[in-house]
């Protein structure tokens, strides 16, 4: 019986072995970790990690709290924020070097109400409502924003009976004025504008469709306070800064190029280019000041992936490929690649700009550049439907990476593509699960491409508007919602972010050797807890 049960277990571990074979977390993360000698750090510090986790499920995540009715590791992230907080592994993991950042929307990546501290300086912003607000309304009507350089606008408030429904009251004065709690609670107005809450995500917009339109008009609230230069450049920074605070090294947003829509510090449209000159020049000063701290490998730069909205004409689109291009040969080192955004299932297809896409390709060609697509596809919980299908078009046109990928767990065949290939996933977990695609992250169906051995990296994707500021928040969940993800499976995820970024030769290089030196950092600050 003794010598069955050893053999029942052999074949146990060898299958279990088998089948996670493909994994990417099997192999070392760093050339010297592990040539400490016997009692080999990373595995030291896993132990510790995995116990901490298991402590903690057993522990905080099974007390009893008030206003939370089913805490469990892993839960709907805006209803066990407050929770999560608390934990001891959130805070291990917010000391983690973490890569890159490789999918993110730069009009989303700034706290809210940093943002609207930032905007309470400029007089130039104007507010105006098209419904007269009262208490059962408030968060009901949208404020619109815009930017007026010159004076005109004598009204002072826009809650006052002598009110004009759309005309505009500079925001200084209408937040002073606000009959509803004053100053602060025309910020509370604001702020539930710019962000989406528990009740909306999980109640009054409870199904993918519905969310979709809060999200969408958070971007519309959102977008001219952010499109104003003296606004943008410390915006800018801001994310830039707190990005390198949550060990975050590198990061390529996607910035979408409206049309005339960045608005000077003298009033006039600012063209593209001058978009890009103050992103460049604010990086270029965010590195610089990291040299003089001598803490120059905690940053290795920006790039940014030129975006277009994707229920736009294949017409409108090829003027903005047209654009990418010029701003690419005048910034090669700035323009990563380009995707469409906006909801997929009510979007147009890729295979609707298949003759622009390959027109763009023989243009770069001509211009001798070279712009990789980097698309979103398959943001979705449709099986056959065109969004789902946009998986096929991203390998066909050559896409560097997928963007959220959701289904593609239901694609064997793209699945290995992705992992003979090296086309790595941008996973948002956080975003996935508000925009009600899973219902926590025990659900979610990132293990089915982590097991196939297909490259992630892990994003935020919208953090202002989610409340998932830098990447702790989605490492933790991920980590958390998992018996199998251990320390080697983060270390992994934030290396593959850098390896699968556009950096290139000794770029990519220098970055991947400082990551290492820092990620070695950690697993010995991991491994001195016990």
């Amino acid at each position: 019986m003794e010598l069955k049960l050893e053999s029942y277990r052999a074949a146990r571990e060898a299958l279990i072995n088998a089948d996670r074979a493909l994994r990417r977390d099997r192999l070392p993360l760093t050339t010297t970790i592990n040539s400490l000698g016997p009692g080999d750090l990373e595995t030291k510090a896993d132990a510790i990690l995995r116990r901490i986790r298991q402590e903690e499920a057993d522990t905080i995540w099974t007390e009893v709290h008030p206003s939370i009715p089913h805490p469990f590791p892993g839960m709907e992230f805006l209803t066990g924020k407050s929770i999560i907080e608390k934990t001891k592994i959130f805070k291990i993991l917010s000391k983690m070097p973490k890569g890159g950042l490789l999918h993110a929307h730069l009009d989303a990546t700034v706290n809210a109400q940093v943002l609207m501290k930032l905007v309470e300086q400029y007089p130039a912003y104007h507010v105006s409502v098209d419904q007269v607000l009262t208490e059962e309304n408030l968060y009901a009507v949208l404020p619109q924003f815009e930017v007026f350089t010159a004076a005109g606008h004598a009204a002072t408030s826009i809650t006052s009976d002598s009110y004009s429904l759309g005309s505009w009251v500079p925001y200084q004065d209408a937040r002073k004025n606000f009959a509803f709690g004053g100053a602060d609670g025309f910020d509370r107005w604001v702020n539930a504008a710019l962000t989406i809450n528990p009740k909306e995500a999980y109640e009054t917009y409870n199904t993918s469709t519905k969310i979709w339109e809060k999200f969408s008009s958070v971007f519309i609230c959102a977008r001219p306070l952010v499109l104003y230069e003296p606004v943008f450049e410390q915006y800018v920074r801001e994310f830039f800064l707190s990005s390198i605070a949550d060990g975050i090294s590198y990061v390529e947003p996607r910035f979408n190029f409206y049309y005339k829509t960045m608005v000077g510090a003298d009033g006039s449209p600012l063209e593209h280019r001058q978009w890009l000159l103050i992103f460049d020049r604010v990086l270029k000063q965010v590195k610089e000041e990291l040299e003089s701290q001598g803490r120059g490998d905690e940053f290795h730069g920006a790039r940014v992936i030129y975006t277009s909205l994707r229920f736009l004409s294949p017409e409108e689109v090829e003027w903005y490929l047209e654009d990418c291009l010029a701003l690419k040969k005048e910034f090669p080192h700035l323009i990563a690649g380009f995707d469409l955004v906006g909801e997929e299932n009510a979007g147009r297809p890729l295979i609707d700009f298949l003759e622009v896409f390959m027109k763009f390709e023989a243009r770069q060609k001509e211009e001798g550049v070279s712009i990789p697509f980097i698309f979103h596809a398959g943001e979705t919980l449709g099986d056959g439907t065109h969004a789902d299908c946009n998986l096929y078009d991203a390998i066909l046109l050559g896409t560097k990476r997928i963007g959220h990928a959701f289904s593609l767990a239901k694609h064997p065949e793209i699945l290995k593509i992705c992992r003979e290939k090296g086309i790595a996933i941008e996973v948002c977990p956080i975003s996935n699960e508000i925009l009600r695609l899973t219902s926590s992250m025990p659900a979610h169906p990132l293990p089915v491409v982590l097991n196939n051995g297909v490259p992630v990296a892990l994003c935020s994707d919208d953090p202002a508007v989610f409340g998932n500021m830098g990447l702790t928040y989605d490492y933790y969940q991920v980590f958390v919602a998992s018996e199998v993800n251990g320390l080697r499976t983060l270390g992994k995820l934030a290396r593959d972010s850098l390896e699968f970024s556009t950096l290139d030769g000794e770029e990519k290089a220098a970055a991947l050797r400082a990551w290492e030196r820092r990620w070695d950092e950690f697993v010995r600050y991991i491994a001195g807890l016990e």
